[in-house]
């Protein structure tokens, strides 16, 4: 009986932390840091929003971008994103297109240690982002 306890104190402290999971939450805006294997050219600006009605958008960095997305469980993906068609710099041009397709091959999302958002792919690294 005294042993049960001290089992049954450990099974709540553990139950305790799986709530504090942090949580994907729609209606919030995350910044992105890292694309992959790269991060982010300095001084852009690149976003997400998740809505709570399943659609995404944000800022790619040169233009606004558009998508659907599901949700379930960790499991996340991203219809083919649209955006705005405003023209800029080459550099801009190129790293908008890699979040853009990165964005498309989003499969499952997690928070690492220090508490970023990863959008994990199939293979490779993730786009790692911060909480606004």
């Amino acid at each position: 009986m005294y042993r049960a306890l001290p089992l049954a104190l450990l099974a709540a402290t553990l139950a305790g932390c799986a709530s504090d999971a942090p949580q994907l939450e729609t209606e919030r805006s995350y910044r992105v840091e890292w694309i992959g294997e790269r991060p982010l050219i300095d001084r852009s600006h690149l976003t997400i929003t998740f809505a709570a009605d399943g659609r995404a958008h944000g800022h790619a960095g040169c233009n606004h971008w558009f998508a659907g997305y599901t949700l379930k469980g960790d499991a996340i993906r991203f219809d083919a994103p649209g955006s705005t068609r405003k023209m800029c710099a080459p550099a801009l041009m190129e790293q908008e297109q890699r979040f853009l397709a990165a964005l498309g091959e989003v499969q499952r999302w997690d928070f690492n240690g220090i508490g970023q958002l990863q959008l994990w792919p199939a293979s490779g690294k993730p786009i790692r982002l911060w909480a606004e």
